[in-house]
């Protein structure tokens, strides 16, 4: 069997699946509360007060992914055109009607699905040409961002017991990776 490779699936119009070279050495991971600090308000110790606001989106950083196109032949061997996918994943896709927006993913590797996302920050640099300039080599750098599901999962409202809905509220995750994180 071979090797997986790690895969920005396009998972709505407007994008297209990004393959990774080579995949990652590394996926970090983080996540921040909002919090908003009164100033007038204070604690019996005289700190501020906190007010907690809610959880910010799942941020997934992918460092020093390599692209390498010495090996290749003609104009196969110009890394910016395996960089193109990614700079363009950072532009704006026309939407029919709608706000514009940038293409939304799904990272996955092998058989995990981490998160559903667009790519926030692509930063790269160019490390190695030819001797006629041509770039054949780049290090590319991600900041993805978590996205809510397009169809979100039923809210944990009471059910409607008047109109005789008497079913479970539960939030079901068919269709979902047990790795993808909420």
């Amino acid at each position: 069997m071979g090797l997986s490779k790690a895969t920005l699936k396009n998972v709505e119009q407007g994008g297209k699946d990004i393959e990774f070279m080579f995949n990652p050495t590394e996926l970090k991971f983080s996540r921040t509360v909002s919090i908003e600090q009164s100033q007038g308000s204070r604690t019996d110790r005289g700190q501020n007060k906190s007010s907690f606001k809610h959880p910010n989106p799942y941020q997934l950083t992918i460092s020093n992914i390599i692209l390498d196109c010495y090996e290749k032949q003609g104009d196969e061997r110009n890394v910016l055109r395996e960089l193109k996918p990614f700079t363009d994943a950072v532009a704006f896709v026309e939407g029919q009607g709608k706000p514009q927006r940038p293409p939304i993913y799904r990272f996955t590797w092998g058989s995990n699905a981490y998160l559903r996302c667009f790519i926030k920050s692509c930063t790269f640099r160019l490390t190695m040409f030819l001797e006629t300039g041509v770039p054949v080599r780049a290090i590319l750098d991600l900041t993805l961002e978590q996205v809510s599901d397009k169809n979100p999962q039923p809210s944990q409202r009471p059910p409607n017991v008047l109109g005789g809905d008497r079913k479970s509220q539960g939030r079901p995750m068919a269709g979902h990776d047990q790795t993808e994180f909420n």
